[in-house]
């Protein structure tokens, strides 16, 4: 008769630890869906910006070839325009990739 208190006073005391930590797991677990999402909309928004300057670069199809290049703001400005064509031209498709992939991986699962 005298453990019986202690014993019932123990299981609440459990029990409300257990509360506490389902709590604080549905929080973790939030946070967590929070950044998935988060990451996942700047890797779209990466996906698209790559397509629209692809799409931009396609429309000037290198108009700042027929430049005169003997005033010098035309030709530092036609050197940095073909510079960006260059770099983006060759690392775009590999970072298209490397997003479509985290996108891949960070798909929810069905099951």
């Amino acid at each position: 008769m005298l453990g019986e208190p202690a014993a019932d006073a123990r299981t609440d005391d459990v029990k409300a630890i257990s509360e506490k930590l389902e709590v604080i797991n549905l929080q973790l677990a939030e946070m967590s869906r929070a950044r998935v999402r988060t990451l996942r909309l700047v890797l779209i928004l990466v996906c698209v910006s790559i397509a629209m300057i692809f799409a931009a670069l396609a429309a000037v199809n290198g108009a700042y070839l027929d430049w005169d290049y003997s005033d010098p703001a035309l030709a530092a400005a036609g050197t940095i325009l073909h510079g960006f064509e260059f770099v983006f031209v060759r690392l775009a498709p590999l970072v298209f990739l490397a997003c479509v992939v985290g996108l891949v991986m960070t798909r929810r699962s069905k099951a």
